[in-house]
């Protein structure tokens, strides 16, 4: 396969995963928001804390209010991480290669890239913030079906693999992180009825909460649902499960990638080392360690490797001159 189609296809996967994420943040902020005080109801800095966005919003927005947040980051073209701009790229990657997509995905994603353009703030609150992500998560729940019904198994659909699975374990982290920026309001509220109820809404957040239940049952822990949700090996937004699913598709690109593209070394951990050892640290790792050492650094650790992973993808398959 061309390194050019490659990489449309990660990036097509990466920006679609994106997008989903950044609806799933924003749910989980005003969900936790609903759930804490009275006071409380400004306290939307965390997400520009766990996206590392603070610059670009300064240099376009006054205020941190509900409205301007939600502007931000869901169809402000000045953010390039915006919902809107994921999907608008989305559609750009897919549309290069148009003849490796079925014409159900393109439909698709034709869809909601028209929606997007007539989203505004307005049409957000009169919907209700709730219900516009979870009719936004249905749109993405419907590419997923079509992709998963209609594409080939086959290297391109592997491409698309690295990028939504690459994505998905990056995002997992800064679901978690929010919880961590979303302050309490004092120490003594620590294990209470209202963290419990704000590690609830993140689960519920990420379409985790029956997920959890089944494994653990009814009962809320902060340290069982980190461990859930980093580690755990069958449920397809934990950390552990996509990085997995990554080396696997790895390992497929690997073994039927044509002599000019492969690398010196045999072994397919040598192009994408990083996965690997990745995949490795999060089987042998648990919840009880991770928090030990600070869940913060931990998960901003994930996401340090989710960088460099990306850029050893590009260098070995995507690169072209």
């Amino acid at each position: 396969m061309l390194k050019r189609i490659s990489g449309n296809l990660f990036w097509l996967a990466r920006y679609l995963e994106r997008a989903e994420w950044r609806a799933r943040l924003l749910d989980v902020n005003y969900r936790l928001l609903v759930e804490n005080s009275a006071e409380a109801k400004d306290e939307w800095w965390p997400l520009l804390a766990v996206t590392g966005e603070w610059d670009l919003y300064a240099e376009h927005y006054a205020n941190y209010d509900e409205r301007s947040i939600l502007g931000f980051f869901t169809f402000d073209p000045h953010n390039l991480s915006s919902i809107a701009s994921c999907i608008e790229y989305a559609r750009e990657n897919c549309r290069a290669v148009r003849n490796r997509i079925s014409s159900e995905v393109w439909l698709e994603i034709n869809m909601l890239h028209l929606e997007a353009k007539q989203w505004s703030s307005e049409r957000m609150l009169s919907r209700g913030v709730v219900l516009f992500f979870a009719e936004l998560r249905e749109r993405f729940y419907g590419i997923a079906g079509a992709m998963q019904s209609t594409l080939p198994r086959d290297t391109g659909y592997d491409f698309l693999s690295l990028g939504r699975w690459l994505e998905a374990a990056e995002n997992v982290t800064r679901l978690l992180d929010t919880k961590y920026h979303f302050l309490l309001p004092s120490p003594a509220d620590v294990g209470s009825s209202l963290d419990i109820s704000q590690w609830a809404a993140l689960l519920r957040s990420a379409s985790a909460l029956e997920a959890y239940r089944n494994a653990y049952g009814n009962s809320i822990s902060v340290e069982r649902i980190v461990e859930f949700m980093l580690f755990d090996a069958a449920f397809p937004r934990a950390a552990r499960f996509c990085v997995e699913r990554l080396e696997t598709a790895l390992n497929r690109i690997a073994s039927a990638c044509p002599v000019e593209l492969r690398a010196a070394e045999e072994n397919p951990t040598a192009k994408v080392p990083t996965a690997y050892a990745l995949g490795n640290r999060l089987r042998a790792g648990n919840a009880s360690a991770a928090m030990a050492g600070g869940l913060h650094e931990y998960v901003l650790e994930i996401q340090a490797d989710c960088a460099t992973i990306s850029d050893e993808i590009y260098t070995a398959y995507c690169k072209y001159e």
